[in-house]
């Protein structure tokens, strides 16, 4: 049996290194853009947690002054 030929084409050769090539010197922007991304996740999630925490602090300030009320006008 004759064995098929294993020549590739010098074109597919430069195509593949030239990809090859690319992706190797885009790799540095990738990781930075992908450490921006957690970067904004992370500081949007402090944001909201502090939200949240103000929020809830907000609701027991007006259940104490709710309560204080009512003490002073005799019906808690």
């Amino acid at each position: 049996m004759d064995q098929p030929s294993t020549t590739v084409n010098g074109r597919v050769v430069d195509a593949v290194s030239q990809v090859d090539v690319a992706v190797v010197g885009q790799s540095p922007a990738m990781a930075m853009a992908s450490l921006y991304q957690n970067l904004a996740q992370a500081s949007a999630l402090a944001a909201l947690n502090a939200v949240y925490a103000q929020q809830q602090t907000n609701i027991a300030f007006q259940a104490a002054t709710v309560r204080a009320v009512q003490t002073l006008l005799g019906r808690g």
